[in-house]
């Protein structure tokens, strides 16, 4: 499982596509509706969210205007936090689905990881993309910039999550 710190703008196709798929599987297991992936590392974050349904459902929010942009079709109907997407006040969430969400702490050492990680994962799958992948770099300038919007950069080292492989 790999829920990417890093902006879906970054992602290519598969990756986007990946990421989306396994972001709904961990809003399952959130949600105590399966039994596979329970421990997976990477829902430590999620969980230690004070809103873990609503975090999960903003960064699939994410994803999904991602793939809205490249004209891919995902299915926001999957995405639920659990509770009516109106907050008390009856405003829509589905506008700004961070406003009122408090951001999860990402590490820079995590994202220069995972950056590095995707890479060379492109570099192997799709060369066009790797060469979209450095415009889009170039174009965000720092790389605090690269994050998924429901993060929020910090100092630090890689995840003790993160099971780091050798590339």
């Amino acid at each position: 499982m790999r829920i990417w710190s890093l902006h879906p703008s970054l992602l290519d196709r598969r990756a986007l596509v990946a990421c989306w798929r396994e972001t709904l599987l961990a809003q399952k297991v959130l949600r105590g509706l399966t039994r596979g992936y329970t421990n997976h590392p990477q829902l430590i974050r999620f969980r230690a969210h004070p809103q873990p349904l609503e975090a999960v459902a903003a960064y699939l929010s994410g994803l999904a205007d991602e793939a809205d942009a490249r004209g891919y079709s995902f299915n926001r109907a999957l995405i639920g936090a659990g509770e009516d997407s109106a907050d008390k006040n009856g405003a829509d969430k589905s506008e700004n689905p961070y406003a009122s969400l408090a951001r999860i702490p990402v590490p820079i050492g995590q994202l220069e990881y995972e950056l590095a990680f995707l890479q060379h994962k492109v570099a192997g799958r799709d060369p066009e993309w790797e060469h979209q992948l450095s415009e889009r770099l170039a174009a965000r300038g720092e790389l605090a910039a690269c994050a998924h919007p429901l993060f929020e950069v910090v100092p630090g080292a890689i995840e003790p999550w993160e099971k780091t492989k050798d590339f």
